[in-house]
This record gives structure tokens, sequence and C-alpha cells, in this order.
């Protein structure tokens, strides 16, 4: 067995970035940028107001109250096309360019109105309520920079750059492909001897959650044709990967056939609990992933190195950010295996975080993991620990992750 650090920089070894595609500003939300934004445009264009008011000059204004004359009026998308001179001012509204000669806007409540005739109850300064020109960015200015997510925010500052298209890292394809003749699809009869296939439903939301796109190529039987024209649907995909059939049994038939198929293993078996037995290779140039068929197993072993992957493959650190949290309860000393025990958080008086592994931690307790707020991590031969002291954890927050 080799350790889960080992086998994590294996499979990141073992894959590469994804090409780039364009793709249009409206589809943009999610995508990994992978080329600078830069700005089109300047942003404002011109001098513009910041408030409903008079533009005037402020030299005008050192004592007030002073009645300026209207001339005319600005608005935007209306400019006032003429130059305000002495004694003069020009109604202005939020986001109109200031005309030329005003360097100062009086905000309409403390003006007072007759007819063209404003009196000024408050003096100006220079600037007061002007958003000068490129107070938001410069034609050429790097707005959104490269190998990162596009947020809402994002997206809505290139449509303010002008910029219409944006070069993003192509989504990986990752092609599933469960085994097994005790499972079926959900929704689909259960024979007496079978059991639902939650696998590949739940790695889909994974996949899709950390930036790739999931194609489900079905359920092999346990025989060798059935597993073998199955997975060659994988051609043409950025990694396969198989769920079940990877252990040592007489119908673990993963290594097997496609061993026939040119399959060259990497590593298989992790010195981890749960998802020892995950194999490592690839066929030709498509990397190829062998998960666990025990529910949890696979989905922890997605957590663990599948999601790294893929982040890897879109071109995003692959590496979680290390957090900590104080443990709940106590926990006895851990053998040679790294664990992976699902837990609840909560908090205690003074706002520490605190988790609390779940007493059963079966690895068919597929209720548990959904259950759990983190995992925590014990690391090979760990010492016992106990209730107040520092562990690692992984987070499983829905809201950030989407697992």
């Amino acid at each position: 067995m080799i350790s889960v650090a080992e086998a994590l920089q294996r499979i990141l070894d073992g894959v590469h970035r994804m090409p780039t595609e364009t793709i249009s500003l409206a589809a943009a939300h999610g995508r990994v940028l992978a080329r600078d934004v830069v700005a089109r445009v300047t942003q404002p264009p011109t001098d513009v107001s910041a408030m409903d008011g008079y533009a005037v000059r402020a030299n005008n204004l050192t004592q007030v109250p002073t009645t300026l004359t209207q001339i005319g009026e600005s608005a935007a998308g209306s400019a006032f096309d003429g130059s305000l001179a002495a004694g003069q001012t020009v109604r202005i509204f939020t986001g109109a360019p200031v005309p030329m000669g005003a360097d100062a806007i009086v905000i309409q409540e403390d003006t007072e109105v007759s007819g063209d005739q404003i009196t000024m109850t408050e003096a100006a300064t220079q600037g007061r309520f002007i958003r000068p020109a490129g107070l938001d960015f410069h034609l050429g200015d790097v707005g959104i920079a490269a190998n990162q997510v596009l947020s809402a925010r994002n997206v809505g500052l290139a449509a303010a750059m002008n910029v219409p298209w944006l070069t993003v890292t192509r989504r990986p394809r990752i092609a599933l492909l469960a085994t097994g003749d005790e499972i079926v699809r959900p929704g689909e009869p259960v024979g007496p001897n079978q059991i639902i296939s939650s696998n590949t439903i739940a790695l889909m939301a994974l996949i899709q959650a950390s930036g790739g796109e999931a194609i489900d190529l079905g359920i092999a039987s346990d025989d060798e044709g059935s597993l073998r024209a199955l997975a060659a649907g994988a051609r043409g995909t950025d990694m396969l990967v198989t769920l079940g059939g990877a252990s040592v049994g007489d119908h673990d038939l993963v290594r097997k056939v496609l061993g026939q198929d040119g399959l060259d293993l990497n590593f298989w078996r992790i010195a981890m609990r749960p998802g020892k037995p995950l194999l490592f290779g690839t066929i030709g140039d498509t990397p190829m992933m062998g998960m666990p068929g025990n529910p949890v197993s696979s989905l922890v072993c997605g957590i663990v190195y599948l999601r790294p992957a893929i982040r890897a493959m879109l071109g995003l650190d692959p590496h979680a950010s290390s957090q900590t949290a104080r443990l709940g309860c106590d926990l006895p000393a851990n053998d040679q295996r790294q664990d992976y025990l699902r837990a609840a958080n909560s908090h205690n008086e003074t706002g520490d975080l605190i988790v609390t592994p779940f007493e059963k931690q079966d690895s068919s307790m597929l209720s548990r993991l959904s259950q759990a707020d983190c995992l925590v991590l014990r690391p090979p031969h760990a010492v016992s620990a106990k209730a107040g002291d520092r562990v690692e954890i992984l987070p499983l927050n829905s809201e950030k992750t989407g697992i």
C-alpha cells in the first residue's frame, strides 16, 4: 500500500491541463478563466455626476447663498454640449457628463429654484460629487486575472469592460462506469439480491461541482464482454472512472479486462480508510481511476483524489487549504491507514469550531456522510487524542464546494 500523499501526487502527475475554448460572456459564470480580461473602454468615459443637482464652477460659490442662471440640462445619454461660464449652472442628473467649465456638483437639496434662477445655499469644493473619467478602470487595464473561477461579479465587470467573449479552460470530460450485477439505477425494479446504485449519481454531482463534465456510461454486468463494451465509450474523454470491480474478488474484473485492453497500472491500494482499493493508471493517453464499489469509499476517494485531479486539469490549485478544529470527543490511537472520519460541527462558548466524529463509521453508511459537516483526518499511527485537541479536517460545505 502507498500513502495518501503519494497516491495524490501520482494522480496529479498523471493528468494534464485542458486546452482553452472561447465562450460567450453569458455562459461564463463558474468557468475557469484562461486569459486575462483587459478593458476595451474607459469607465466612466468622461467626468460624470455622482448626484442629482447642478453643475457649477466652485469659485463661483466662495460665498453663499449665491444665485446662478441655469443655461441647460445634462442627463445620462443626453449631455449638455455648451460650456459653463461664470455665473452659470447646468441642471445635471446622476451619471450624466459634467459640462465643460464645471468642476463641482451642488446637490438639489442645497438649492432654491425660481425659474432659471438657482440659488445655491451650500458652498462647493472642486471635484465634489464628480466621478472622474477612469475612476473604475481605464482602457487596457487588466480587470480579471487568469486562472480563477469566474463569479457573478467577474462576469459583470467583464460586461462593463465591453468584453463579450472570454477564453476559458475547457471542462474536463469524466466518463463514469459502474460495475456489478447487484446494482440498479434509482427508480428501477430492485431484485432480491440487488441494491440501488448511488455512486454514479454522487460522483456526477461532485464532478460538476468541481468544474468538470460528467458522462454516464451506464452499469456493466459482471462479465468481461459487458465491461469491455461499455468502457469503450470512454474514448475521447479526458478520464475514465470505474466504480466497483477493483478489489480482489472473483467478480472484480476491472484490472483484468482493462489490463488486456492496455491499462498501464500506476498503483493499486492506498493506506487509507475508507477507500483502500483505489487504483490509478492510463489506457493509452487517457487517465483511469478505479474507485471502490462501496458508496462512502467512492465518494471519499472522489473528494480526496478526483476533485483535486479535476482542479489540476482546470489549472487551479489542487491542494485543499489546511484547516483545523478542536475534537469534541476522545479518539483512540490509529493503525497504519489514514482515516477520514465523518463528523458533525458545533461551536463552544468561545466560538471555537468543534468537530465530533460519529460513533459509527461503517463505510456502508452513506447517510452518515450526507449528515457530516467535515471529515476528520487521522494520520497513520496517530497517537490517541483527547477532546479539545487540534485535528486537521476537510470541510464538506455544500455552499462552497457542492460536496
